[in-house]
């Protein structure tokens, strides 16, 4: 019994070893090992080679299935006026009508329910190719043994190597903010104060990074962003915030949130001068932009992030921006985040796994139901108000998508 527990020990200690000379150290002093880069130069040949494998097996098996295009329908790229005037007949005068001009809104409503351009792009991005993972709709790692054997050695270094791994670094990580930010927080308001601040944010950034096995490439260095300007960048995942920090430090905008994520946030805002919002203060815009506009104005502070989209697209597409963004003054500096999706799905589904505690109308909800259901009553989620006034457009918007779903599938694909 005792040369098992020795052995452990070993093994213990020499994990302790790799994560903290290997991992941790390099990490603090922005040095790179090359190991990550060997790791996915390795994944790609591998992924490059499953593909040709993957072709191959279409040819010679039917039972292969050949990945469908991204898009169900093929819409056009011209405006009202160019449709209707290519629909037509004959050039229309001013105030003529067409009954042909019917058939341009019902195809685009069609269109609209069976491929609706936004809510498509809260799903995660589907791939037309395996990458050894599960985000597909083809068995592909079925096609011969080979390929089923590196589907094997994939998932016991996900979840034997890398799954421990990476669990170990974000909590060093996470705890090493929390305490850092703290400290540092503790100090007086000074030049040596803002340096050790960043030197903790940049590290411990550095370390979650590590953490996500992330392979970064920067861009246009000249047009880093500089204290007293807004960074405005694309959203896709709380991660944003970890892969552009590894390349300088920024102030960062949100809500406050409870938890875990509230616990960072508290120390982060010790030793930096972060902007946070309570929910019932986000809804004052005046609010958020006079202290935002207070924090540009003092051109020592560091660079705002702020992500316009206020919500998480799905690494295909930019929506639109909001206008308060750009109504603080300074310096805007744009961003564009884009992560390759061979590698995995950074897209964070906000609605399915949201960081808050339930809001109000949750906690109605959820006490009506327990009403309904102890009273053996039914539950209804229509507003009483309904009996002397109209269906308010979001319960049609919402039955639309009940329809549009069925129509299209989960995945996005016609079935």
């Amino acid at each position: 019994m005792e040369g098992v527990w020795s052995s452990v020990g070993g093994l213990l200690h020499l994990w302790l070893f790799n994560v903290v000379f290997l991992i941790l150290l390099p990490a603090m002093f922005g040095v790179s090992l090359g190991v990550t880069g060997v790791y996915i130069q390795v994944l790609v040949h591998i992924l490059e080679w499953a593909t040709v494998r993957i072709q191959r097996g279409r040819q010679t098996e039917s039972s292969v299935p050949v990945p469908l295009p991204n898009g169900i329908i093929e819409r056009g790229g011209g405006s009202m006026a160019e449709e209707l005037k290519r629909r037509r007949s004959r050039p229309a005068s001013s105030g003529d009508f067409a009954l042909s001009d019917v058939l341009y809104f019902y195809k685009t409503g069609l269109e609209s329910v069976v491929d609706d351009q936004v809510t498509q792009r809260f799903s995660s991005e589907e791939l037309d190719s395996w990458n050894l993972l599960t985000r597909t709709n083809h068995n592909f790692h079925y096609i011969s043994l080979r390929l089923t054997v590196i589907w094997g050695l994939g998932v016991a270094v996900r979840y034997g190597v890398l799954l421990p791994l990476r669990i170990t670094l974000a909590v060093i990580g996470l705890s090493w903010l929390v305490i850092g930010t703290t400290l540092v927080g503790l100090l007086p308001e000074s030049s040596a104060k803002q340096w050790l601040s960043e030197l903790v944010h940049l590290t411990c950034y550095r370390i979650c990074a590590r953490g996500l096995s992330a392979t970064v490439r920067y861009h246009n260095k000249e047009n880093r962003p500089q204290k007293g300007g807004i960074c405005v960048a694309n959203h896709t995942t709380p991660i944003d915030v970890v892969i552009l920090a590894n390349d300088g430090c920024y102030a960062m905008v949100g809500q406050i949130h409870g938890g875990l994520l509230g616990v960072i946030q508290r120390s982060m805002v010790r030793s930096c001068p972060h902007v946070w919002f309570e929910r019932s203060e986000m809804k004052d815009r005046h609010a958020v932009t006079s202290r935002l506009s207070a924090h540009v104005a003092a051109k020592t502070k560091l660079p705002i992030l702020i992500f316009p989209e206020g919500t998480c697209i799905n690494n295909t597409s930019v929506m639109m921006f909001k206008k308060g963004s750009f109504e603080i003054g300074g310096t805007i500096y744009p961003v564009a985040i884009k992560y390759d999706p061979r590698f995995g799905d950074a897209f964070w589904n906000s609605s399915k796994f949201n960081m808050d505690d339930e809001d109000a109308a949750q906690f109605a909800n959820r006490v009506k139901s327990a009403i309904a259901e102890q009273g053996g009553l039914l539950d209804l989620a229509w507003d009483g108000g309904l009996k002397r006034g109209k269906v308010k457009e979001s319960f049609r918007e919402e039955q639309q998508k009940m329809y549009s779903s069925i129509v299209v599938g989960d995945n996005g694909l016609q079935t």
